[in-house]
């Protein structure tokens, strides 16, 4: 029996179909999945009413107060003295009994400004304010 030896290479080749379905396939899936989701947001319902419910974002906003060097309180880009300080505190107090606070202070600010903001934190009921010694401009 004769035996010839091979030497075309011809033959050797990557077969790109199944890569080609499984792309395809992905495809389908997403814009299936995509469309799902549409419709899902243009559903037609109407949500029931709460009477002591509140908006999700008032919830969770954050309360931060700025202590500058000068150991000035700053709120919301207003600087606020300490009874303002404290009755703002108080209403985001009274609107979340979670509120969160985030004391910033500037690392030349006095740390008995610091202590001040800290106590009306503490009277005005927040568990655990965050404090943090940043520079500021």
């Amino acid at each position: 029996m004769l035996i010839k030896p091979h030497t075309s290479r011809a033959d050797v080749g990557v077969d790109l179909t199944p890569i080609i379905d499984i792309v395809f396939l992905l495809l389908i899936f997403f814009l299936v999945a995509t469309t799902f989701q549409q419709t899902e947001r243009e559903i037609d319902i109407a949500l029931p009413d709460a009477q002591s419910g509140a908006p999700i974002a008032v919830a969770l906003r954050e309360l931060v107060i700025n202590v500058d060097r000068n150991g000035a309180f700053v709120v919301s880009g207003r600087t606020v003295a300490p009874d303002d300080l404290r009755t703002i505190v108080q209403q985001a107090v009274g609107q979340n009994a979670e509120q969160k606070v985030t004391l910033r202070a500037d690392r030349d600010a006095a740390w008995g400004a610091v202590a001040q903001a800290l106590d009306i934190c503490e009277a005005a009921g927040v568990e655990q304010p965050f404090v943090d010694f940043v520079p500021m401009q």
